[in-house]
C-alpha cells in the first residue's frame, strides 16, 4: 500500500461507518454514497490493493462473506435480487479491494439512470 487507505481507517474505527458485519476476516458497512438503499461494501480487513493481488484462500473468504451479505441484505430488506460487482484498479475509488453488493428490486431504475454502463455490441 503506497499511503493511507480510508477502508482501513473504518476498519480500524477511525473514520466512523455504518457496519453490519464484522469478523475475524472480514469487514462490511454500507456505502457512504449508495446506488440504491442497503448498497454494502464487504472487505477483507486485511489491506490488499486489488482483487488481482489476492491470493486463492482470500478470493474464497472475500466471495464467501459477499455471499451471505447479499442473502442477508436482501432478505431484509425484502429485495428481488441483487447486483454484486467489484472493480480492479481502474474505476476502483479506494486501493484496498473490496465488493459492492446492491439490493435490486424489479422497477428500481438502476440500469435506465445510466448510472452504471453503457452496453456495447461485439462486431
Amino acid at each position: 500500500m503506497a499511503g493511507p487507505c480510508v477502508f482501513c481507517d473504518i476498519v480500524r474505527a477511525e473514520v466512523p461507518a455504518h457496519v453490519v458485519h464484522q469478523d475475524a476476516r472480514v469487514f462490511a458497512f454500507l456505502d457512504h454514497s449508495p446506488l440504491l438503499h442497503g448498497h454494502t461494501l464487504v472487505l477483507l480487513r486485511e489491506h490488499v490493493d486489488s482483487l488481482d493481488d489476492l491470493s486463492d484462500e482470500q478470493t474464497a473468504t472475500l466471495f464467501a462473506a459477499v455471499r451471505r451479505m447479499s442473502i442477508a441484505v436482501q432478505r431484509g430488506l425484502g429485495a428481488e435480487g441483487s447486483l454484486v460487482v467489484t472493480n480492479t484498479r481502474v474505476s476502483q475509488s479506494v486501493p484496498h479491494v473490496h465488493v459492492h453488493g446492491v439490493p435490486r428490486r424489479k422497477g428500481d431504475g438502476l440500469f435506465s439512470q445510466k448510472m452504471l454502463w453503457r452496453r456495447l455490441a461485439y462486431e
